[in-house]
């Protein structure tokens, strides 16, 4: 197992390193250093000063010497002022080096966000931990409850309750978050007033009445598919032979479902659990703007409408690291439930 992990994570590595080379080229394509030049200065400035603005800030420089400076592998050079020879900083508002050294990435420094003046860092965490919280509120409402469902759906394969939840499943998988925000918004914001239609006011504070529709708009895609998975799982383990030998010894058919069935039952929902943090992070970017949750989602948005190289190059980062360190835990949490698999 511990060998197994440590070619994983060799793998995460490598992967984060080819993603990251393919982002950095796509985000300093022409026509974005264009515009994000365009964005720094004024609408009507010539040719000849946005060429010296790229120019005055790194922008000009070989592509693998930036890539390697944004690692951390290469020195980062201060701008020369041309007119007095004088090295300055490359943003003032931000804590890049007026002198040659190392600080990238690896160093724990993520650039400086053109968009939102201040370092990379000052704003990404920041707005993951709020997307952390957000998460957390869907898992804790979206796991449960598909749970319950697809167990009491697969207990009675066929019965009136099984046909009930798994149409409810099937509804809720089949509307995306777009449709359940903007119909959830219209009923419990406009209609009935219950509601805040933004959660704006969250960072303020996190309270029932501005954060339950983003969470219920996240939680009622992932319940119908968790709940349509665990219930297929669970019918599959109910017809086994071990199942029908505990019933025959007069076991009680609460204690065969929670003693012997739901342990394996719940193998293939886990994996599907884990997964649905790569999901999460799609999901967030249409709720967050929906409802104008100031978190990675949002951050995301403003980077790539703004052209915030730095930034969006943070957010892919990020993005790629928890996608595969997802599947790394659910390759172990897999493993640890399933003894077969721990045995090979």
């Amino acid at each position: 197992m511990f060998s197994f992990i440590i070619r994983r994570i060799g793998t995460i590595l490598l992967t984060m390193l080819c993603l990251t080379l393919v982002v950095f080229f796509l985000v300093n394509l022409e026509p974005n250093l264009k515009k994000l030049a365009i964005s720094q200065t004024e609408m009507h400035t010539s040719a000849e000063q946005l060429e010296s603005w790229l120019v005055n800030h790194g922008y000009r420089q070989n592509f693998f010497v930036r890539y390697g400076q944004w690692l951390g592998v290469v020195p980062k050079q201060p701008i020369t002022d041309p007119a007095t020879g004088k090295t300055t900083q490359r943003f003032s508002f931000c804590n890049d080096p007026a002198v040659p050294t190392f600080s990238g990435v690896i160093e724990g420094d993520f650039g400086c966000s053109t968009k939102f003046k201040t370092t990379v860092a000052a704003k990404l965490f920041p707005a993951l931990g709020a997307t952390g919280i957000l998460m957390l509120c869907v898992l804790g409402v979206m796991v449960p409850v598909s749970l319950l469902v697809g167990i009491l759906a697969g207990m009675r394969e066929g019965s009136r309750t099984d046909r009930v939840l798994s149409i409810a499943s099937i509804a809720s998988t089949a509307t995306p978050e777009y449709v359940s925000g903007v119909i959830f918004t219209v009923i419990f914001a406009s209609w009935l007033g219950w509601l805040n239609g933004s959660a704006a006011s969250a960072s303020q504070g996190i309270t029932f009445y501005n954060f339950t529709l983003p969470v219920i708009t996240l939680a009622i895609y992932g319940i119908g598919y968790i709940a349509r998975m665990t219930r297929a799982s669970m019918v599959e383990v109910m017809t086994q032979q071990y199942i029908r030998t505990a019933r025959l010894k007069g076991l009680s058919f609460k204690s065969v479902v929670v003693k012997h069935a739901l342990r394996n039952a719940l193998i293939a929902p886990f994996t599907v659990i884990m997964l649905q943090f790569p999901w999460l992070l799609t999901g967030v970017v249409i709720v967050e703007v929906m409802f104008r949750y100031q978190g990675f989602g949002y951050t995301l948005v403003e980077a790539a409408g703004n052209n915030d190289i730095d930034l969006l190059l943070g957010c892919s980062l990020v993005s790629v690291f928890i996608v595969l360190i997802t599947q790394l835990i659910s390759d172990v949490g897999y493993a640890f439930l399933n003894p077969r698999i721990r045995v090979q």
